[in-house]
């Protein structure tokens, strides 16, 4: 589980290494999908349709049944209560330590 850590001008910088991460990606969304994110921009629910594509899955979630999510609603809650936790710069260590073993 992470746990974040900064404040104030930290934020923007935790926001922009967040990005870093999907800033190179290009995606190709159906026309609905990009109808339905270009509404929640315009209701005000997102800043942009790039915010909202975050969340783009929820138009096919719909009212379904979440009740698979609970065990790993609770797995996460018991080990933040155990103290299990993380900071984002050591979570963000790791996944570019993963990627790096990738690339080669």
């Amino acid at each position: 589980m992470l746990r974040n850590q900064s404040t104030g001008a930290g934020l923007a910088l935790e926001r922009a290494l967040q990005m870093a991460y999907i800033d190179g990606m290009n995606i190709k969304l159906p026309s609905n999908q990009q109808k339905w994110l270009e509404a929640q921009v315009s209701a005000g629910r997102f800043g942009s349709v790039d915010d909202a594509v975050a969340v783009a899955d929820l138009m096919e979630i719909g009212d379904s049944d979440l009740s698979w999510a609970k065990p790993y609603v609770d797995e996460a809650r018991a080990e933040v209560a155990r103290g299990e936790t993380v900071s984002l710069d050591d979570a963000i260590t790791d996944i570019d330590a993963h990627l790096a073993k990738l690339k080669g």
